[in-house]
């Protein structure tokens, strides 16, 4: 079987990464389209974001399952088919998730793995995440803490993908 294709698109808020992840997974033609969500709708402005997306994905003339995994990324790699596409939405809410938790290097090995697993089963693995990186490092310990964890992953999930977008104002830009 040949490896399927990983994609990362990071961007600012509201830059149009959802959006454009969105499309590119529905323009790959896969056997089901699958959408892992990380957040929890823990207040309104998390509840309206989150209607905001399912929302749109309603627009597309495209079935979507939906998979809420706000934790433990490696527990959806049952659920997966072979040949679907993975629209995973997003890095950085399922890090805030795991990362009062503890055992980061454990959860970070986690993922890779899955990532891995599902690559061998898949036609294509999207994976949103939010560009935080741009400020310098914050003087509050655990948001620095979050910080370097976020850019680790990122630089490790760009290595691994074999496309990399970064959205800013709606438009893309394809760094790799």
């Amino acid at each position: 079987m040949v490896r399927g294709k990983l994609v990362f698109i990071t961007g600012g808020v509201r830059s149009g990464k959802s959006s454009f992840a969105e499309h590119y997974l529905m323009d790959e033609q896969t056997k089901r389209n699958v959408y892992i969500a990380s957040g929890v709708a823990v207040d309104n402005e998390m509840k309206e974001r989150i209607k905001r997306h399912q929302d749109d994905r309603e627009k597309y003339q495209v079935e979507w399952m939906t998979i809420e995994q706000p934790r433990h990324f490696e527990q959806i790699v049952p659920h997966i088919q072979q040949d679907d596409g993975i629209l995973w939405d997003c890095v950085t809410t399922w890090l805030a998730n795991e990362l009062y938790e503890g055992q980061m290097e454990k959860v970070e090995q986690q993922l890779y793995e899955a990532i891995d697993q599902l690559l061998a089963k898949v036609k294509v693995v999207v994976i949103v995440s939010n560009e935080v990186l741009d400020e310098s490092i914050s003087t509050y310990e655990y948001t620095a803490l979050y910080q370097a964890w976020i850019g680790r992953i990122h630089q490790k999930l760009v290595a691994k993908a074999d496309y990399a977008f970064e959205m800013e104002y709606g438009l893309s830009h394809q760094w790799k």
